[in-house]
């Protein structure tokens, strides 16, 4: 079964064993704002409309995700060891079982994947501003197992660094950390600076041991078309970052 044509396959070298897909808008059953493929189960949309997206995506996964309750924290789940019935309260999740399925979700937040070079470990973390500051990224690397081993990342569709404003609080929390995040944040007049979620993630990543970073680009606030975004819509929907390591050989871009 292929991926409808508007869900974004990661374009990196990571091995074929690892899957990993984001959806966009398109596909499901919602309306008005949360239109059409809406997977947050609290952020307004109907409760059954919210059911049946995710059964559409279901069919292209394995097994039923492990959704986690998401604080903008820096808490990374261990899927191998936690239980079913209870969702974890994390901002990201690891596994190392073939089979088994991370996601977090998204609407301007940035999901990252990341994988060991031998497939053998998989990752996803949803980074805001205060996930990133917090060191979400960091943990998720660790939790691979960035020490000891290459680990290669994807940067997902987020908040782009034209349309992402911040006040001085934001800058100065990456900046009184890594002196280089400087270059991260743009001044726009009136304590305001636009903040370019991309590079942070990049400089937090390389600080972590994980040099091999892909993707970016993206624009949740302009692609309205694809993309839910938050800031421009408060009761705006959200997209799934879907990861996995597949237990057999691995049938290509389709799941």
């Amino acid at each position: 079964m292929r991926l409808p044509a508007d869900w974004i396959v990661p374009d990196w070298p990571a091995p074929a064993r690892v899957r990993a897909f984001v959806t966009t808008r398109s596909g499901g059953v919602s309306q008005g704002e949360h239109a059409s493929l809406n997977l947050g189960a609290k952020c307004g949309d109907d409760p059954v409309r919210v059911a049946t997206n995710r059964d559409a995506v279901r069919r292209h996964l394995p097994a039923e995700p492990r959704w986690l309750v998401q604080v903008h924290g820096n808490a990374v789940a261990d899927l191998d060891r936690d239980a079913d019935d209870e969702p974890a309260v994390a901002d990201a999740a690891v596994t190392s079982l073939p089979g088994r399925v991370a996601v977090v979700l998204t609407a301007d937040c940035l999901p990252v994947f990341l994988c060991r070079e031998d497939g053998s470990r998989v990752a996803v973390a949803h980074a805001g501003w205060r996930g990133l500051a917090a060191g979400v990224l960091e943990n998720a690397a660790a939790s691979v197992g960035a020490a000891e081993a290459r680990v290669l990342a994807w940067l997902g569709p987020a908040i782009g660094p034209s349309a992402f404003e911040v006040g001085p609080e934001v800058r100065e929390a990456f900046v009184r950390v890594h002196d280089a995040a400087e270059a991260a944040f743009t001044p726009r007049g009136g304590e305001k600076y636009l903040a370019d979620l991309y590079a942070l993630a990049r400089l937090r990543l390389a600080a972590a041991g994980v040099g091999d970073v892909f993707g970016g680009g993206f624009c949740t606030f302009s692609e309205a078309s694809r993309f839910f975004s938050y800031r421009r819509a408060k009761a705006s929907g959200r997209m799934g970052a879907f990861a996995w390591i597949d237990g057999g050989a691995a049938p290509g871009a389709g799941a």
